[in-house]
């Protein structure tokens, strides 16, 4: 029911039809009437999880509006009360205790919840590491994590033990199932709320830890030259991904610098020395005098917290060569250098004029491409692939080349999957789809659809196999995805620039239909590609020449690669440890 209301008209009803769940079950209690409460009180119930778990912007709409969750419980607890009430009429002692039991929930949550935020700001995570060794760091005590996660809000859930309870009382015409199911309920809260209160006890007169002058003491240890640092929310974590595997294979002291506790939760799994340290104030503190080259993987504004160290070279590496806007962005001359792949790059901030000088920016290839199977490097057993890796909606309303998927996306996969011979399809979308416009992340959904019709895997998590695939994770890596194709099938973006190593055919959408000669001008990484066009009518044409072998942009792929990545010797990765040397001294 939830996943047919699409658009903000979707989510206003959802949100609508949890609210008439509640009133139906207040309804049902006033009137004593317990299979209506049962069906309708266990509806809203599931309502609360499915707005959690699939629409999140119904929850927020009902706090905007002032129906807040605590509201909505109380109006569940107040009907299990009146079902009670109306269909047993107990005595008064009853009916007094019942309603303490209920009321303890709420008064115990409260106070634990207090206590709770009270023992944070008494202590707290003013730093967070992997990989690094602090030894033994004393502060003040915290309570565990099953009693700080549910103290506060969350434990007045607890009085949904009162639905069945209530129901069974009705049905008995006894009071005792009801105060039984209160009574567990306020017992379990007591005990959340009696480990908090306690840890809070223990922690009285507890200054903060020494975590900080812990990580500076590793620091001033450790010496790094170099820092990859990366400052963006989790959704962009993917972005200091890419960098992680280059930098391990320096062989010099490096360090990831983060400032998300979300990002440095969702950071790959790398040998590197993390440390996130979120507070700006704090990050500024850090003496950080043994670097001497900090990368930068994307422009946001707290980078400004690491660009004042002046005893050190600020590179931006960036996350990918495209010739999108954002490849060039004016912020980038605040660096002491600009790395990119190749040529191209160079020549794309020249005519961009955005402030970068010609002699601040270094090539160096595209160290993370190592990985990456040349054509005819490997030995291919599997079903002829294509691989669709539409990039993302972008900022921009008006910008029909940041992706295909909206204006081309379903008749593109259409073909695929309709394809005669057969074709496997692999659908990796950018992560951020969907995150800007509704209207990307409805025609993902329908796409994803397609794909499960057609008896593919909508939520893969490996590449074997011959079947269909959606890939949305982390895993199977982009590459990994290069590695299984024999064709892609992508926008203006860097995922074409990366798949020119492999010198496999690749086709970029034109969804506005510019002329061919002025959209190769316009997004050089499209020289040597295949365009299709909204109506997809060529790719039945590009289909046929790439499986047969007879492929025209074979030369011409093989000059974009040069210019595009650079030369193949010295390779990339050899490039990359060359520059950080020359940096370092």
């Amino acid at each position: 029911m939830f996943g047919k209301l699409m658009g903000p008209a979707g989510v206003a009803a959802r949100g609508a039809l949890v609210v008439l769940f509640y009133l139906i079950t207040l309804l049902a209690g006033a009137l004593g009437q317990p299979a209506l409460f049962a069906v309708a009180g266990t509806l809203a119930v599931l309502g609360e999880f499915a707005m959690m778990r699939w629409s999140a912007p119904s929850e927020v709409l009902l706090e905007k509006v002032g129906l807040t969750k605590a509201y909505r419980q109380l109006t569940r607890d107040l009907a299990g009360v009146l079902l009670v009430v109306s269909a047993v009429r107990p005595g008064a002692v009853a009916v007094t205790w019942l309603m303490v039991l209920v009321a303890a929930v709420w008064v115990i949550a409260i106070f634990a919840g207090a206590l709770n935020t009270m023992i944070d700001r008494r202590n707290p995570v003013s730093a967070l590491v992997r990989n690094i060794e602090l030894g033994p760091l004393r502060g003040a005590p915290r309570p565990p994590s099953w009693a700080a996660g549910v103290a506060g809000d969350r434990l007045p859930f607890l009085n949904v033990l009162l639905i069945p309870g209530a129901v069974a009382a009705a049905v008995a015409d006894d009071v005792a199932p009801a105060l039984v199911a209160a009574g567990v309920a306020a017992l379990v809260t007591a005990v959340v709320g009696l480990v908090v209160a306690a840890t809070w006890l223990r922690g009285r007169g507890s200054g903060q830890p020494p975590l900080l002058p812990a990580v500076q003491r590793w620091l001033d240890t450790y010496r790094p030259e170099v820092a990859l640092y990366f400052a963006g929310p989790a959704k962009d974590v993917y972005q200091a991904n890419m960098w992680l595997a280059p930098t391990e294979a320096l062989e010099r002291p490096a360090v990831v610098l983060m400032r998300s506790r979300e990002a440095f939760l969702e950071l790959a799994d790398t040998r590197l020395p993390v440390i996130c340290v979120p507070a700006g104030v704090d990050f500024m503190n850090l003496e950080l005098g043994s670097v001497r080259a900090a990368l930068y993987a994307a422009n946001v504004g707290a980078n400004i917290h690491m660009l004042r160290e002046p005893g050190m070279k600020h590179v931006f590496v960036g996350h990918g060569d495209s010739d999108k806007q954002a490849s060039v962005n004016p912020y980038s001359k605040v660096y002491d250098e600009v790395w990119v792949a190749g040529l191209a790059g160079r020549e794309r901030y020249a005519r961009a004029g955005v402030g970068v000088r010609d002699e601040d920016i270094v090539e160096i290839g595209r160290p993370q491409l190592a990985g990456v199977h040349t054509f005819g490097a490997e030995s291919v057993d599997r079903p002829f692939t294509v691989l669709y890796a539409p990039t993302w909606e972008g900022w921009l309303d008006d910008d029909p080349y940041h992706t295909s998927l909206v204006m081309m996306g379903e008749r593109i996969v259409k073909g695929l999957l309709e394809s005669r011979p057969s074709v496997r399809l692999i659908y990796k979308p950018h992560p951020l789809t969907g995150s800007r416009s509704k209207e990307a992340k409805a025609v993902h959904d329908r796409v994803v659809a397609l794909i499960r019709a057609a008896g593919g895997d909508p939520d893969a998590s490996s590449l074997d196999g011959p079947g269909h695939r959606v890939v949305t994770g982390r895993t199977p890596a982009l590459f990994d995805c290069f590695n299984q194709t024999d064709l892609l099938v992508s926008d203006v973006s860097s995922v074409v620039s990366d798949f020119v190593q492999s010198q496999r055919p690749y086709v970029v959408a034109n969804p506005s239909g510019l002329p061919e000669d002025e959209f190769r001008r316009n997004f050089p990484t499209s020289r040597a590609a295949y365009l299709l066009s909204a109506d997809c009518g060529e790719l039945e044409k590009i289909l046929a020449l790439t499986r047969a072998g007879d492929d025209p942009m074979t030369e011409a792929r093989r000059e974009l690669k040069t210019y595009l990545l650079g030369p193949d010797e010295p390779n990339s990765m050899e490039r990359f440890r060359a520059e950080i040397a020359r940096l370092c001294g």
